[in-house]
């Protein structure tokens, strides 16, 4: 099964991470794939602390505010290159592909490809991508699509990102 949280509210990663801590719970083999991060997030620790959830993040330690350069490119592609690997081992019952639809989004990696990827996904493989702006053949191949939905933030009010809460 293939599934996709996106919208521009918050939670689509949250998301994502309680079902691999679910399936984890479950005895599965988890594998996550970060896109475009790669500063230090609380739930790394907590992560890494699962024995049988692997979690791998590829991009710059900032956030991409404007344009993309080519370290964004290389990262991405090298995720992406992470993230088949994993999946075509078939060693995973769950592989996360985080902020994979920004990535896509961005123009980081290849729609061709991804669909071509989960177009080939192992029988027993569930795979999950997040992120903003899913792309309308993602949202069309995907079994089940959340959009999460920005009613009211408290980010509006001027309150900034907190350690435990936000990262």
């Amino acid at each position: 099964m293939i599934q996709v949280y996106t919208g521009n509210g918050k939670g689509k990663t949250t998301a994502a991470l309680g079902l691999a801590i679910r399936a984890a719970g479950s005895g599965a083999k988890v594998y996550i794939c970060q896109f475009l991060k790669g500063r230090y997030c609380c739930e790394l620790t907590s992560l890494k602390k699962i024995k049988n959830i692997k979690i791998e993040q590829f991009g710059r330690t900032c956030f991409i505010r404007s344009k993309v350069n080519d370290k964004d490119v290389r990262l991405a592609n090298a995720g992406f290159k992470a993230a088949k690997k994993a999946i075509l081992s078939k060693r995973y019952s769950l592989v996360i592909l985080d902020e994979m639809c920004v990535a896509l989004n961005l123009k980081l990696i290849s729609i061709r490809d991804v669909l071509s990827l989960m177009n080939n996904l192992p029988v027993n493989t569930d795979l999950v991508l997040t992120g903003r702006c899913a792309h309308p053949e993602i949202i069309e191949r995907a079994d089940l699509v959340s959009e999460i939905k920005d009613k009211k933030h408290y980010f509006q009010k001027g309150v900034k990102a907190r350690r435990g809460i936000e990262f």
